[in-house]
């Protein structure tokens, strides 16, 4: 007689993640469609540092679906140390981490490690929205900082101090960014119904820009035909490389591709491929951040040097 052995199914991130964005969109909601500022902002957590990359997206998404006022999170245990009960019944929404190993060669100098020798993993963990938790205090939410400047001021001061920027042409032919010259085209500003959607356009164009070698140099930015898997993947970068310079502006992104022919084509993209979500965004919020470069102080902050994680841990 065979032994069979009841083996444990192995937890999928890529697939959990990417199911949960289907989710959204077969209910006809692009999740990087949506206005973050509708939702009071960034999603935070609880110490008022802002999520970044896959995690802002999904955090943003939940935060709209479920009508929370405030996108502000916490995990259990920090709940229960601020005198906060989880209501009983409540889903956590989980969080996108990663981290970094060398070999031991550079254990006592892991800044010395190139990229190529360095591993990266990717974790989880789960938090729960304020909105869920009973009993917080009301001093426990954050204070979120002004910048003192408008929406469109700060538009135009991220696009003012971006390193390495490439020329920006006026053109009626369209938007786009031109490789070979290595240049942005756009249309005047009066062509569009909004400085906010005209922003939200340039942004796009200019994360198609941190492609290039001169940059970040993405592999495969600029190889694909229109329709093909490199194609689809930059062209996703772009868009949420956008969104999250709106974000970070206080704008909401252009709403112009909304229709259910365009739903329906990134879903299939989605299906086909699990870990295009994770990794379009991880190499948006790369771009986003040489864009417009800041301070990072949160580990939450941390994002792959390249577009492939090599391992999956629970943390």
């Amino acid at each position: 007689m065979k032994e069979h052995k009841k083996s444990k199914e192995k937890f999928d991130l890529y697939q959990v993640v990417t199911d949960q964005i289907i989710e959204a969109m077969e209910r006809g909601v692009c999740p990087w469609k949506k206005p973050w500022r509708a939702t009071g902002g960034c999603p935070r957590n609880i110490r008022g540092r802002r999520y970044r990359g896959i995690n802002a997206l999904l955090l943003a998404m939940q935060s709209a679906l479920s009508n929370w006022t405030h996108p502000v999170f916490l995990t259990f245990n920090q709940a229960k140390e601020l005198g906060g009960t989880v209501r009983k019944g409540e889903r956590s929404s989980i969080v996108v981490l990663w981290k970094t190993t060398v070999p031991e060669k550079y254990a006592t100098n892991p800044q010395a490690c190139p990229a190529s020798e360095r591993k990266w993993l990717i974790r989880y963990y789960r938090v729960f929205n304020v909105a869920q938790v009973d009993g917080l205090p009301p001093q426990a939410l954050p204070e979120i900082p002004d910048n003192d400047l408008s929406p469109i001021e700060a538009c135009e001061a991220i696009v003012a101090g971006m390193p390495q920027r490439p020329p920006i042409r006026e053109s009626g032919q369209g938007a786009y960014y031109f490789p070979a010259k290595d240049e942005v085209f756009m249309p005047p500003l009066r062509a569009f119904d909004s400085a906010e959607a005209y922003h939200s356009t340039l942004f796009h164009e200019l994360t198609h820009s941190t492609g290039a070698d001169s940059r970040l140099a993405r592999p495969e930015a600029f190889a694909g035909r229109f329709g093909s898997e490199p194609y689809a993947k930059e062209e996703l970068v772009a868009e949420l490389g956008a969104v999250f310079l709106c974000a970070r502006a206080g704008i909401a992104p252009a709403t112009l591709e909304d229709s259910a022919a365009y739903l329906a084509n990134w879903l299939k993209k989605l299906r086909e491929d699990k870990r295009l979500i994770i990794t379009a965004a991880s190499a948006a919020q790369r771009a986003a951040d040489f864009i417009a470069p800041e301070t990072i102080e949160d580990e939450e902050a941390t994002e792959p040097e390249a577009a492939e994680p090599a391992e999956l841990a629970v943390a």
